[in-house]
C-alpha cells in the first residue's frame, strides 16, 4: 500500500506538480512548517469495489526544503471522520 500511495500520491503532487486532486492541505491549523497534507483518492484492493472512493485517509506532514514525509495517520474514514487535530499540533508546534 506504501509504495503505491508514494508513487501515485506524494510523486505526483510534489515532485511533478500534477494536482490529481487526491492530495489537499489540512487547513487551518496554524502550522508553518511542516505543512500537513490529507489524501482523499487513494485505493485500497482489501475494500473491493470501492476504488479511490474507499475512503481510506492518509495524514502526512511534509518538510519542502528537507524534501521529507512524517506518515502521522491513516485511518478508514467509516470508522473515523477526520483527522486528529490535537496530535498533530502537540508534535509540529513545540
Amino acid at each position: 500500500m506504501l509504495p503505491i500511495f508514494i508513487k501515485n500520491e506524494l510523486n505526483l503532487y510534489h515532485k511533478l506538480k500534477i494536482d490529481n486532486k487526491g492530495v489537499f492541505q489540512v487547513p487551518p491549523l496554524k502550522i508553518e512548517i511542516p505543512k500537513i497534507y490529507k489524501t482523499k483518492k487513494f485505493a485500497c484492493r482489501s475494500l473491493k469495489g470501492k476504488g479511490v472512493q474507499s475512503g481510506i485517509r492518509v495524514i502526512y506532514a511534509y518538510f519542502e526544503k528537507k524534501d521529507k514525509i512524517d506518515l502521522i495517520e491513516i485511518y478508514y474514514k467509516g470508522d473515523k471522520e477526520n483527522e486528529y487535530r490535537e496530535r498533530i499540533l502537540k508534535h509540529y508546534t513545540c
